[in-house]
This record gives C-alpha cells, sequence and structure tokens, in this order.
C-alpha cells in the first residue's frame, strides 16, 4: 500500500463518533468528582489568573463521561492508562445491540451476544444496552408509574442498567477480548459495585428479580470472594479494558463489524481516563476484510506527550494534582477500586486549543464538528532551519513538504527534544525559548485553508508575542538581536503589539483554524510528508480547550 492510498481509504472510510457529551450536567459515577469549571482567566482579566486568554481550571473523576477503564483501576501492579499502547485499544470490534432482550437490573449472557453478530477472537465488543437512552443529554424516557411521568435519568444510567451473568468474564477471557465497551454507566452489573451499599433499595429489587429469574439470592449467583478475584486480580492480569459511558452514533452500528478506536489521554498516574470512541467502516468501494487488513497494515504514530503530575505547565497555569480517594485495599464490591479526583488547567502536555480559548464567539471543543477532528496532512520538519527564538516561514514548509488546502498540519521544530521527559530535558528552552512563525505565517494559513495546526513546542505562538516577553526581558533581548538580523528592523516595527499579539489565535480562531501544542512522542521519528492525522478529544461541552490523543496513521 503506498501512502496516497493509506490517506484515500482514511479518508473514505466511513467514521462514527461514539462519545457521549461530556457536561458540568453530565453525573458523575455516584459518589464521584462531577466536572467543575472554573475560568480563572479571561481576555481582559478575571479573578486568580489575570489577563490574556480564555483560560479554565476544571476539576474531574475520570469516570464521568465517555472513559477507558485501566487495569489498575482493579490492580494496583498493572498498567497505567499510559502504559496501554494504541495497539491495544484499536482493532476490528463489533457492536451487539441487546436491548430487545434487556431490563432493568437484568443479567446478559454470552449467548445473547453471540446470536445477534459474531464476535470473533481478539475483538473489541462493544454492548449496545439500549441504556444510553437514559444518558442526560438524551429525551425524557416516559413511564406512566414514575415519579413525574418519566424515568429517573440517574437512575436509569448508573443503577438500574443490565450487567453481565456470571459466566460472562470468562468468556471474555476465553475469548481473547481486547476490551468490553458498554453504553451504560458501567461495564459490571451496577449491583457489583459500590452501588449495592449506597442504594439499598435498588439492590432488594435487583435481588427480587435475581431470584425470580435464576432462583438464586444475589451472593448465590455472585459468590462475593470468586468474584472479587475474578474482577480484581484475574481480569486486570489478563489485561481486558473496559470503556463506559459510550452513546453518540451508536444505534447506526448495531450488529454490525466495524474498526475500533477507543483512544485514552495517556494518563501516567491514574486507572481511569477521558477518550474519544470512534468506530469505522469501509469506503463504498471497497469491502469488509479488503479494509481491516489494510487497517492492519497501517502504523499508528503516536503523537501525544504522557500526561502526569510531571508535566510543567504553561506559565502561570495551574499543574495537575492527583488524589487517590479510593484504593483497592478498601472493601469489596467497588470500594475496593483504584479512583482518583484530579485538577489541572488545559495548558499542559499535548492539547487542542478550541476556539472559545481565544475566541468568546467560537465554538467550545464539544460544539466543534466531529468531521473537524481528522483528515489529510501534512507534517513538516524544520528543524534544521530553525533555533533558539529564531522565526520560521511558510517557505520553511514548503520547502520539505507539499500542503495542500484544507490540510492538518504539524510543525517539527525540533523542540519536542527538549521536553520535560525526554534525555535532553531543557525546560526553558522548550517553554520559552522555542522558535515560532513569521509575520505572514496566519495569512499563509488563511489562504491555505489549513483545517488545523501543531507544534512540538509549548505554544504555536512565537513566545515573545506572548507574555513571556515581558516576564524573560534577557530571552526578549536575544529574539530582537534575532529579528534585527534577519529582517533589519526592531521586533515592535517587525511584529506590531496591536497586530501580532498572540497572533496566531487571535487572527486564526476568529477563521476557525485552530492548533494543538506540545505534540510529541513519536514525532521524533517522523520525516517531512503526508499522513492520515486525528485528534482524539473528549466531548467536552463548556470546554474552551482540552488534552487529547493525537495520532498519524502511514502504511
Amino acid at each position: 500500500m503506498n501512502e496516497q492510498k493509506s490517506l484515500r481509504i482514511l479518508s473514505d472510510a466511513k467514521w462514527f463518533d461514539l462519545t457521549q457529551s461530556l457536561s458540568i450536567f453530565t453525573p458523575p459515577w455516584p459518589g464521584e468528582m462531577p466536572l467543575q469549571v472554573h475560568f480563572f482567566k479571561r481576555l481582559t482579566g478575571s479573578f486568580g489568573g489575570g489577563q490574556g486568554a480564555n483560560g479554565q481550571l476544571i476539576e474531574w473523576s475520570n469516570n464521568t463521561g465517555t472513559h477507558l477503564v485501566g487495569p489498575r483501576a482493579f490492580h494496583s501492579g498493572c498498567r497505567a492508562i499510559a502504559d496501554i499502547p494504541l495497539s491495544d485499544v484499536c482493532g476490528e470490534g463489533v457492536v451487539v445491540d441487546i436491548s430487545d432482550a434487556v431490563s432493568d437490573y437484568s443479567l446478559y449472557t454470552p449467548e445473547m451476544i453471540t446470536e445477534r453478530a459474531e464476535v470473533k477472537p481478539g475483538d473489541i465488543l462493544i454492548i449496545n444496552t439500549g441504556y444510553h437512552k437514559y444518558g442526560y443529554d438524551q429525551p425524557d424516557v416516559k413511564n406512566e408509574q414514575a415519579q413525574g411521568g418519566i424515568e429517573n435519568k440517574e437512575f436509569g444510567y448508573y443503577l438500574r442498567h443490565p450487567g453481565p451473568s456470571p459466566e460472562f468474564f470468562q468468556w471474555a477471557l476465553d475469548m481473547k477480548l481486547k476490551m468490553i465497551a458498554v453504553d451504560c454507566g458501567s461495564v459490571e452489573h451496577p449491583m457489583n459495585t459500590n452501588l449495592r451499599y449506597m442504594h439499598a433499595r435498588e439492590f432488594e429489587k435487583a435481588e427480587a428479580k435475581l431470584k425470580e429469574t435464576h432462583n438464586k439470592t444475589w451472593d448465590e449467583c455472585f459468590p462475593p470472594d470468586e468474584y472479587y478475584e475474578h474482577t480484581h486480580t484475574t481480569i486486570p492480569k489478563a489485561g481486558l479494558l473496559f470503556a463506559e459511558s459510550l452513546g453518540g452514533q451508536l444505534n447506526e452500528l448495531n450488529n454490525k463489524r466495524a474498526w475500533v478506536m477507543i483512544q485514552p489521554i495517556p494518563f501516567m498516574e491514574v486507572e481511569s481516563a477521558w477518550c474519544r470512541a470512534v468506530a469505522l467502516q469501509a469506503p463504498q468501494d471497497m469491502s469488509e476484510q479488503d479494509f481491516f487488513t489494510a487497517m492492519h497494515d497501517m502504523t499508528m504514530l503516536d503523537l501525544t506527550l504522557p500526561f502526569s503530575v510531571q508535566t510543567p505547565q504553561w506559565a502561570n497555569y495551574e499543574p495537575l494534582s492527583v488524589r487517590y480517594h479510593k484504593r483497592v485495599g478498601g472493601q469489596y464490591f467497588g470500594l475496593g477500586r483504584n479512583n482518583a479526583h484530579c485538577k489541572a488547567s488545559f495548558h499542559l502536555a499535548t492539547h487542542m486549543d478550541g476556539e472559545k480559548h481565544f475566541h468568546a464567539a467560537g465554538k467550545t471543543i464539544g460544539e466543534t464538528p466531529f468531521e473537524k477532528w481528522f483528515g489529510p496532512g501534512a507534517v513538516a520538519d524544520i528543524s534544521e532551519f530553525v533555533s533558539d527564538t529564531s522565526v520560521y516561514t511558510p517557505e520553511m514548509i514548503e520547502k520539505v513538504v507539499d500542503v495542500q488546502k484544507g490540510d492538518i498540519l504539524v510543525i517539527k521544530t525540533g523542540y519536542h527534544k527538549y521536553g520535560w521527559n525526554s534525555p535532553d530535558s531543557s525546560e526553558f528552552r522548550y517553554m520559552i525559548r522555542h522558535p515560532g512563525p513569521s509575520p505572514d505565517f496566519a495569512q499563509w494559513c488563511i489562504d491555505k485553508e489549513i483545517n488545523w495546526l501543531a507544534v512540538d513546542c509549548v505554544a504555536m505562538e512565537h513566545p515573545m508575542n506572548t507574555i513571556q516577553r515581558l516576564w524573560h526581558p534577557k530571552t526578549f533581548e536575544e529574539a530582537n538581536s534575532k529579528i534585527k538580523e534577519t529582517y533589519g528592523k526592531e521586533w515592535d516595527e517587525v511584529y506590531p503589539l496591536d497586530q501580532y499579539y498572540q497572533d496566531m489565535h487571535l487572527n486564526l480562531f476568529p477563521k476557525g483554524i485552530i492548533h494543538a501544542e506540545n505534540i510529541g512522542n513519536q514525532i521524533a521519528e517522523m520525516q517531512s510528508g503526508r499522513y492520515f492525522i486525528a485528534c482524539f478529544i473528549q466531548k467536552g461541552m463548556e470546554l474552551a480547550s482540552c488534552w487529547a490523543r493525537f495520532v498519524a496513521f502511514k502504511d
């Protein structure tokens, strides 16, 4: 397969977004931290952080919204999210609709799955229970017998959804499934979690139903010690992954096979992480098997830095903090799992700046159309042309790669090698002395109709066209000397402040040309060329920016 063929296949494939919207209104897993959003900066100033940008500080639990549950959630000695390779979260899969066979508190069996669709060894299995209808953003479900005449969304989504039968997980292990994903609150039955104790009335209802259908008590059906050992030792050690709270276009894939990608933020210290769940089906002129073969043959390059408490944040932004409020040393049935509450501002690690970050009338991350996040693109390695505080130009980009209209453009300055997790780490060079775009660069992006940009250093902007100019006068002197050598003029003559302060934000975001910062990881091994590039970003409805998983595809 040549490079152009792989680009065509991914461009022509049918993409489906299986991600539930994430909002401050999204109910968290009961007892967890709901999403909290605080603007600590605004363009003209705000409480806690001053002026200069629309900067957000958030608090959250990773079990809110569409997320991946890693083995460390149940076993402290297993992999964290950042340890899981892309190959483990991508691959052939099947969406199986069992909504006609399940009801409140019921159990589903392997037979319910296999009688509706073919499940192959090694698949990613997505189970459509139908309970995504209770998602916070979905229409009300009427029920004359319920209070208010409608079903309680949170109880339906988290407490009453069906769950796997006693033999289900062993069947999944025997099938060597990569992952099980569901469209409700948990892959486990809610009464096999701490919700059994938080909501004793719901447990009574669930056990009463079990006695009717199986003629057993709950503990007879799920012996506690045996169940705990299976879910907290056997499954995590086997590497079986869980994804929860899927939604979106799920119903469009019922009982169909697809290439599934459930891409999490590569979190180093935690057990679960937000993810974007997507599925692809073959282009119209290609068979399903040929499509799967082509996808298996493609190389995925991870352009994402690990997300960690060690990651330096931009300037006066809040660093990441992680607080574990549950550990596996707790008691049985769910309290005995690892779970963290997190707090951070967005401008650390690999992230996408959304329109709302600098453009008040712009779209948030969650409001941005799904199709914006992926497409044909170019990687431009200009590392041989740049140095500390220097300027790069459109001519440098076009010298190394063919940039086409509508492309995603990834600029490789080489400064990824100075990132915090590199053997050559030099945070000051990475944060303050990296090169930046020339005065004509933004207009060139507009003329090229660039979809979005990405760069392998801390900012798309030249640092001396940001607040760093005031905070680091010696670096500004260095940059000013270089600009005089290049243009024969002072910095403010080349970059008049009213036109070029935060140039790549204020001049481009109103045009819909946004950008990603802190690209890293396998960018180090990438050469200039054309690739298919995708940003797997959480669908945050109030978020001006957000962390994401960035992947480039090539043959």
